[in-house]
């Protein structure tokens, strides 16, 4: 299987937006809690408050781990600054567009910041057509994929 094929699969399970769950550590303390996501230009974007423990231990380490049904994404997290300072506003359009709610009642904060994750590393677990299920393994940084069916 080519890189562009698998990187296809996740994007289609991924969609336009999907709550993931994000897990981050720092000093031997790891943290899982479930972050709004919007998918764009090949990264994960998500907003947070500049003040809350997850963002301070991201700033720590920037590593982290995200997960939706059977989709993992290992990556590096970056604060891209207010979300309202973003430019072209592409998150507060599509944030606005998949997640209202949310939308209207956090994103005028001047707290809000955006985090970027670049996906390194992706593990898949699905099922082909026949209900045979497999892993896939995409390596972001050298373009390069492994298909492993699961006897």
């Amino acid at each position: 299987m080519e890189f562009t094929e698998a990187k296809k699969i996740m994007d289609e399970k991924l969609g336009d937006w999907k709550i993931m769950a994000l897990a981050s550590c720092v000093d031997n303390y790891p943290m899982v809690r479930n972050v709004s996501c919007i998918f764009y230009n090949d990264k994960i974007y998500f907003k947070t408050d500049k003040k809350f423990r997850k963002t301070q231990q991201l700033f720590k380490n920037s590593q982290v781990a995200m997960c939706f049904n059977g989709v993992q994404v290992e990556g590096k997290a970056i604060n891209k600054g207010l979300v309202v300072d973003e430019p072209g506003k592409v998150f507060e359009k599509k944030y606005k567009e998949f997640l209202w709610q949310s939308y209207n009642a956090y994103s005028h904060e001047d707290t809000e910041i955006l985090i970027e994750v670049t996906p390194e590393f992706v593990e898949i677990w699905d099922e082909d057509e026949n209900r045979n299920a497999f892993q896939l393994f995409i390596d972001f940084r050298n373009r390069s994929v492994e298909y492993k069916p699961y006897d």
